[in-house]
């Protein structure tokens, strides 16, 4: 098995990063895988055609406006990367209320009412589903996720001297420590892969993108690592998962070079002919 360094070497010798709207078909990518994940249907070419010209589906409604607000809290998480911010608990709430802004609902709890639309933190335990992992108590969340943005700071601090490897798994470790936490009542899951995909932008690497085709693994490594404390299960697979879908890139991206050329070839054959 190639390494992780030894496949974005040759992805970016081969120019993928350098088509045509790259990026922002990739973020198209992640935002559809991201948003599929938690059963949103909607295709890449239907967000396309969202995103872009503004043309939406026959899919339900709810779901066209999770890939809209997950859009706009990703461009909004990208300008705080590039100008090298300090993540604050603050921060991340405002881009949950961006993600949630038109999906998300208003709570009356004992403990007080609180709004997801908003990105307010939960006041009310919750847990994975029915019969699922129970998060940490709600009394507990603004404490630990201030100790996660502390932690994710400094760490960040040292992203220039970090080797590829360390930078992604980063990445990872954070995703795994902000999910745990749970500090929302809804959308954790999209925000902990935003906050992942933010430090790469910033770190200048390739953002990795969970597939809805894997959903399964990837909600059970997750899983696995939550149940024994410790994030290498999960982290495994992230960087397993991430260096397939690059590999699978390139041979797709050789595939369509070799294609084209055949055709060339075809035409000059015939224009000769004549």
């Amino acid at each position: 098995m190639k390494s992780i360094e030894e496949i974005i070497s040759e992805y970016n010798s081969l120019g993928i990063n350098q088509q045509i709207d790259y990026d922002k078909f990739y973020l198209y990518s992640i935002i559809t895988h991201s948003t599929a994940i938690e059963g949103s249907t909607i295709t890449e070419v239907e967000n396309q055609l969202l995103f872009d010209e503004g043309l939406g589906s026959n899919k339900p409604i709810k779901e066209q406006m999770m890939n809209l607000d997950l859009k706009k809290a990703y461009e909004k998480s990208f300008e705080f990367a590039k100008n090298h911010e300090n993540i604050t608990v603050e921060m991340l709430c405002m881009l949950s209320g961006i993600l949630m802004q038109n999906t998300g609902s208003e709570f009356k709890t004992i403990a007080g009412n609180f709004s997801a639309a908003k990105g307010e933190l939960r006041l009310v335990n919750v847990s994975a589903g029915r019969g699922g992992k129970s998060y940490m108590a709600w009394q507990k969340v603004p404490v630990k996720l201030q100790e996660f943005c502390d932690w994710l700071n400094e760490e960040r601090k040292g992203l220039d001297d970090m080797s590829l490897q360390d930078k992604y798994e980063l990445s990872f470790e954070a995703h795994y420590k902000l999910v745990s936490i749970h500090p929302w009542a809804d959308g954790n899951g999209r925000m902990a892969r935003l906050v992942m995909n933010m430090i790469q932008y910033e770190a200048n690497i390739i953002p990795s993108v969970v597939k809805k085709e894997n959903r399964v693994e990837y909600i059970k490594s997750l899983s696995d690592s939550q149940d024994n404390e410790d994030s290498t299960v999960f982290i495994d697979f992230m960087m397993k998962h991430h260096m397939n879908n690059l590999l699978k890139q390139i041979e797709e991206y050789k595939k369509s070079t070799q294609s084209e050329t055949i055709h060339q070839k075809k035409d000059n054959s015939s224009d000769w002919s004549r």
